[in-house]
């Protein structure tokens, strides 16, 4: 089928709920991807900052071959190796004592929102409220748009799920005046992704960690976006050291297959017992094989080395074009990067498209770049070529 082909079966049999781009992928190798019409394109989008080491990946896909051969799924109520490896690799990694394993990040937060009203349960006093961010985004589901700090992803779904507080992204002082005698945790994105890519100021996650000791709270990080080697470490929270009680993750997980997790430390933990919460799906036997894979690339290739220089390479690439043309600033840190223009910036993804470069806009006015770990120097200048011409004509 070509593209055009794809394209109308697509409208005519699928809900929309996607503004689609008039492009039908068909094949991927490392950063490029290619249409049903043999176009070739740099994916700097990542498929939704999904495919943290590229598309099609050989040890990705040597894991889930072998996989196949062996075992699809096992249900949790028996025990899967690759899950229990998975988990293993997780903990150890990480901040964490336990993992509970899902299909999606909306799941994954679904996971740490239960989790922390169970806890408040037990320790009495009736705390179930959550504080998150103005600007964030959790998910799609009803409690996870409750959750986000985007009253546009709630409307038509009124009336809400409650529980849920909102206070200014970066602003310590904002959260602690929302702070009630039934708030049980805050819950934040390390940087926000779906927001515009906005890094908090210096300290601001030290602070929320002190705030949370202070009255007794769980932290919680939603890493759906900047976990797994996104922002040049492992975890986001590793690049300010700090230690949060749970995190969401998933998207670069399984670099294109679906999967999530959501860690947690004991005790918050050990809120969680048998019926308590559970995934038909979560933990199968081939998601586990992929992402256990993910995470043995990323160390065995020093891929977060790499992150971190050709996220420097392309910031500084979009720092050199800010006050040009309609680049009003950039930002970001590792291989999540934004280009703030001084105008929507659909138009100029568009342009992009057409010269054979995939990003996308986020924010509104926020162009978000976001390649595979895999990226190299050669790609990160051609798509810099690219962005010159769109947004300095």
């Amino acid at each position: 089928m070509n593209s055009k082909a794809i394209q109308e079966l697509s409208d005519r049999y699928l809900f929309p709920t996607y503004a689609r781009a008039p492009l039908a992928l068909v094949r991927g190798e490392g950063t490029r991807v290619w249409d049903a019409d043999g176009r070739e394109y740099l994916d700097f989008f990542s498929s939704t900052v999904v495919t943290s080491l590229g598309h099609c990946h050989p040890a990705l896909v040597e894991a889930l071959a072998k996989q196949s051969r062996e075992i699809f799924h096992v249900s949790n109520l028996h025990y899967c190796e690759p899950q229990a490896l998975l988990a293993q690799r997780l903990v150890e990694s990480s901040f964490a004592d336990r993992a509970f394993l899902c299909n999606s990040g909306a799941e994954a937060n679904e996971a740490a929102i239960k989790l922390a009203r169970k806890h408040g349960h037990e320790a009495g006093g009736g705390r179930y409220e959550i504080i998150t961010a103005l600007g964030s985004f959790h998910g799609r589901t009803l409690a996870t748009i409750a959750a986000t700090g985007q009253e546009k992803v709630r409307v038509g779904f009124e009336p809400t799920q409650g529980g849920f507080r909102y206070a200014e992204f970066g602003d310590v002082d904002a959260v602690e005046a929302a702070i009630s005698e039934r708030t049980i945790a805050v819950m934040v994105e390390p940087i926000l992704g779906e927001g515009g890519v906005v890094v908090p100021p210096a300290g601001y996650l030290h602070a929320l960690r002190d705030l949370c000791d202070r009255r007794d709270l769980l932290l919680i990080f939603d890493e759906v976006q900047t976990g797994i080697g996104r922002t040049g470490e492992l975890y986001a929270y590793q690049n300010e050291d700090v230690r949060p009680d749970i995190i969401s993750l998933a998207k670069g997980l399984g670099s294109g297959f679906p999967v999530g997790a959501m860690l947690a430390s004991e005790p918050t933990a050990a809120s969680f017992t048998a019926g308590s919460h559970g995934s038909t799906f979560g933990g199968n036997a081939l998601a586990s094989a992929v992402a256990l894979a993910v995470l043995e690339t990323i160390e065995r290739d020093r891929l977060l080395d790499n992150c971190k220089r050709m996220g420097a390479r392309l910031l500084e690439g979009l720092q050199g074009l800010a006050g040009r043309g309609v680049v009003e600033s950039a930002r970001g840190r590792g291989l999540l990067v934004a280009a703030a223009l001084t105008r929507p910036g659909a138009a100029a993804v568009d342009r992009c498209r057409e010269r054979g470069l995939i990003i996308n806009t986020t924010g509104g006015n926020v162009l978000r770049l976001a390649p595979p770990l895999t990226v190299s120097a050669d790609e990160v200048d051609r798509a810099l070529e690219i962005l010159a011409e769109v947004l300095v004509p």
